[in-house]
């Protein structure tokens, strides 16, 4: 229902009637064909969304799963739209393993973000967000990760701020990848969170998909979901 309904917003737009029609569009008009695509993702997301999640995530998965000692540590947010997840989950690693005084293991962790979407992509690599969407972020995170502060914009109403940390991009890596076609970007992941995505997609996709994320899973890794 919510693909039919936004693919129709873009057929009314476009002046066609039938699905066959905005096919033949789409075909022969990339531009369209990339206006689908923004419309059909859903990239609405803050930095620590839903605190209680990554609380818990911090106190008890975490250091659970950075406690097993494997040699290299990785992480994947599936759908990651514009980061935001992304570098919550790189922020929280990175806190975790200097309270540990273990920094080197760093190294070898890695956060990847993936999204079919590719101006979210562009926006995840810039890692620039307006204050709005660190309203659930602790202060802690936020001053010891984000602490450069840019200049308002016309686009974004307000001062914004970025990564600042060179560690959390060093541990990061965005790649463009569809979550319904393609493989995991690793196996032996740790941690996947694949949050606020599954319920748009109906059983028949669903299946599969977590199919996929099993067989990525490292044994006793953990698969996020919604709240």
């Amino acid at each position: 229902g919510c693909l039919r309904r936004r693919i129709a917003v873009r057929m009314r737009a476009c002046g066609v009637s039938t699905f066959a029609d905005y096919g033949l569009r789409l075909r022969a008009d990339s531009a369209e064909y990339d206006r689908l695509v923004e419309v059909l993702t859903i990239n609405v997301t803050r930095l620590y969304r839903d605190a209680e999640v990554w609380d818990y995530l911090a106190e008890a998965v975490l250091p659970a799963l950075w406690g097993r000692g494997d040699a290299a540590f990785t992480a994947w947010s599936a759908a990651c739209s514009s980061g935001e997840e992304l570098y919550t989950i790189a922020a929280l690693l990175h806190r975790h393993a200097t309270r540990l005084a273990q920094p080197g293991r760093l190294a070898r962790a890695r956060v990847i973000g993936t999204d079919i979407d590719e101006p979210s992509l562009a926006a995840a690599r810039r890692a620039t967000y307006v204050d709005e969407q660190f309203t659930e972020m602790p202060a802690e995170l936020k001053s010891r990760y984000f602490g450069t502060v840019l200049s308002p914009t016309p686009a974004t109403h307000g001062s914004s701020q970025r990564v600042a940390a060179p560690e959390l991009r060093a541990m990061v890596r965005v790649e463009r990848r569809d979550l319904l076609l393609e493989s995991a970007p690793a196996a032996g992941l740790q941690l996947i969170c694949c949050r606020n995505v599954l319920i748009y997609f109906d059983r028949a996709s669903q299946e599969p998909l977590l199919r996929r994320f099993h067989e990525a899973l490292a044994p006793g890794g953990i698969l996020v979901l919604g709240k």
